[in-house]
């Protein structure tokens, strides 16, 4: 039986919020009684949140990170090790990394993995962009983070065909995280020793 609102207006609200990732509509109707119960002032304060981050927000050209400027803190941070890259599927495996404290290098985000069931191509990924700073020379390990799944794996080798002729060494992470897991919801202690245990990549 479909849910029964008293307000067109709180359900339009629901209806919104039910379209965030993992929330249904009991979850979603919570959510809007309790922005009801807030003051104009908190609610203003939230609604002015998201829309300033959605208009303001930039990627980072270096890294494709999100960032407030034009060149993410992490790529501008000349104590960072420049010459090593370690390649992620999304900017939730940045931060989960970050939390680790265990990697002092850089950082490339795909911005996805390719996956030709759900349409996505290497053209559709930051693969070329990866290349380019290769190419730019200074690079010494390209580090593969991407999750342990066929789609990751598929990714993997693909990075390692395209820059098999430059003189990088490609490594990837231990496989301390269980297969088809996603890096953010690895425990900090398994991540940061699945990158310090990093082994070479040969393409097998």
């Amino acid at each position: 039986m479909q849910q029964q609102y008293p307000s067109r207006l709180l359900e339009r609200s629901v209806q919104e919020f039910a379209k965030l990732p993992g929330v249904g509509r009991k979850t979603a109707l919570r959510l809007v009684l309790h922005m009801l119960r807030q003051s104009d002032d908190d609610v203003e304060k939230f609604v002015s949140a998201l829309s300033t981050m959605k208009k303001e927000v930039k990627f980072c050209r270096c890294c494709h990170n999100i960032s407030d400027t034009d060149v993410c803190s992490i790529c501008s941070d000349s104590r960072r090790d420049s010459s090593t890259i370690c390649v992620v599927e999304n900017i939730q495996d940045v931060m989960a990394i970050e939390n680790t404290q265990q990697f002092k290098g850089l950082y490339h985000v795909l911005g996805g993995i390719i996956s030709p069931m759900d349409g996505i191509g290497p053209s559709n990924l930051e693969i070329d962009s990866l290349v380019a700073r290769v190419q730019e020379g200074g690079v010494k390990e390209v580090i593969l983070a991407l999750s342990p799944t066929m789609e990751g794996d598929t990714t993997n080798f693909y990075i390692f065909r395209k820059l098999a002729d430059y003189d990088v060494k490609l490594s990837v992470i231990a496989r301390g995280v269980s297969v088809g897991n996603e890096l953010e919801y690895t425990d900090e202690i398994t991540l940061g020793r699945s990158i310090l245990n990093r082994t070479p990549f040969n393409g097998k």
